[in-house]
């Protein structure tokens, strides 16, 4: 079972504070940030874009490392800045719950990276056509791919339903199938982005390399991926009188929750996860 069916992870947003306040903060500050750029960009006549696109010649053999970073945050069009935007919103949360903000943020960048290094490591190898050298690569798309490979991990079995076309999936049937037409575009030609999906698939490997060995993004992870058994927290109802016991139990409960929220399940000691399973099992065995 994936930590999507766990009920910390499904907790209803505090209220208040409007739209952003119901999503996680790097996420939020990925929409503003993308979006946020792409109308200023367009507003000034698309100076950022001319400066922080990424090309082979200029980043790799001109110097202008700061393309494999910035490129992430510049886009084509309204649609391609809205459709990025969609993928951050509805599974960006899930990686961020999972990482920590900090490691997230880290996480999504090297995805971004990765991408760019991949489709390189493409065309020096003369797998995409040479006048990629001066093909400008620009959007999310490679961190988002990483982001969709986590969330297959980590919840493998959560379902998908997709606009088009209108069928529902599981996180990992949807990730191998974005892999495989990732993979038949460039091989195969299709669509004529290949340089794109060459981005997309080196995001989606970095991204799944980085799942398996964690620890690379630092801390004291041992390099598993960290399925806990199932935990449900449900406060007993208010009009029962609750003993001292429960009330230090739902308090350390939820200085756990918010620790998970700010720092990542994996960021929990041991001791910690033995205590959910310990509550988790008195709450089964009392039901």
């Amino acid at each position: 079972m994936g930590i999507a069916d766990r009920d910390y992870q499904q907790k209803a947003p505090r209220q208040g504070g409007g739209f952003f306040s119901q999503i996680t903060p790097v996420v939020k500050w990925l929409l503003i940030t993308n979006l946020g750029i792409y109308f200023l960009d367009l507003f000034l006549g698309n100076p950022l874009r001319n400066f922080g696109s990424f090309t082979i010649q200029s980043a790799v053999f001109g110097g202008k490392i700061w393309e494999f970073v910035t490129f992430q945050f510049l886009h084509g069009s309204v649609g391609h800045v809205l459709f990025n935007c969609l993928g951050i919103f509805f599974f960006g949360p899930w990686m961020e719950r999972w990482w920590g903000a900090r490691k997230f943020l880290i996480y999504y960048l090297l995805c971004g990276v990765g991408g760019a290094v991949f489709f390189t490591l493409l065309v020096l190898l003369g797998l995409l056509p040479g006048d990629s050298l001066q093909s400008p690569l620009v959007g999310a798309s490679a961190g988002i791919y990483g982001i969709l490979i986590g969330v297959a991990v980590v919840a493998p079995n959560l379902r998908v339903a997709l606009f088009f076309p209108p069928i529902e999936l599981s996180m990992r049937q949807l990730a191998i199938a974005l892999m495989v037409i990732s993979a038949g575009s460039i091989l195969l030609k299709w669509g004529g982005n290949e340089g794109g999906e060459a981005g997309h698939l080196g995001g989606a490997l970095l991204g799944f390399f980085l799942m398996r060995y964690p620890q690379l993004l630092g801390g004291d992870s041992t390099g598993e991926i960290i399925r806990p058994k199932i935990f449900s927290h449900h406060p007993p109802a208010k009009l029962r009188p609750r003993s001292n016991v429960e009330k230090s139990q739902d308090t350390a409960i939820d200085a756990i929750l918010d620790k998970i929220s700010s720092k990542g399940f994996q960021s929990l000691t041991q001791q910690e996860r033995d205590y959910l399973q310990y509550v988790a099992d008195q709450k089964k065995s009392s039901q």
